[in-house]
């Protein structure tokens, strides 16, 4: 996979996005400009509408308990993976701490073309 300046340029154009996001968009794409630019598009209503369920099942979820890490995957790679820590002050301070922007934010980012998952303590998963 090839990244060139010019595809580089064509993603900051059209998107506002600096050097190392559409750089890393570009890596992402496979090198191809026109996903990357859809991969920093803003997201839709109707795809706002889907992260916001998505994340208010992983909400519950964290609730429920047992759970370790929340995972956003592409292909069986792992894109990001965050500690989910409710162990703190009996849940209350860990449960409010999440950082459920950032889960949006990469929903968003990284498009509904990822997996989801809840990863217990245990080592089982629910995919979302």
């Amino acid at each position: 996979m090839d990244i060139t300046l010019e595809a580089i340029e064509k993603v900051m154009d059209e998107t506002g996005a600096d050097y190392k996001t559409a750089k890393t968009a570009l890596q992402q794409s496979d090198g191809n400009p026109e996903e990357a630019i859809k991969l920093l598009q803003p997201i839709d209503a109707e795809k706002e509408n889907e992260v916001n369920k998505m994340i208010e099942k992983m909400k519950e979820k964290v609730k429920e308990g047992n759970v370790d890490r929340i995972q956003i995957k592409r292909n069986n790679e792992i894109l990001l993976s965050i500690p989910v820590n409710v162990g703190i002050v009996g849940g209350i301070i860990g449960l409010a701490a999440i950082p459920w922007a950032l889960i949006a934010g990469a929903a968003a980012a990284f498009g509904l073309g990822c997996t989801y998952e809840i990863v217990k303590k245990d080592g089982t998963t629910d995919e979302l």
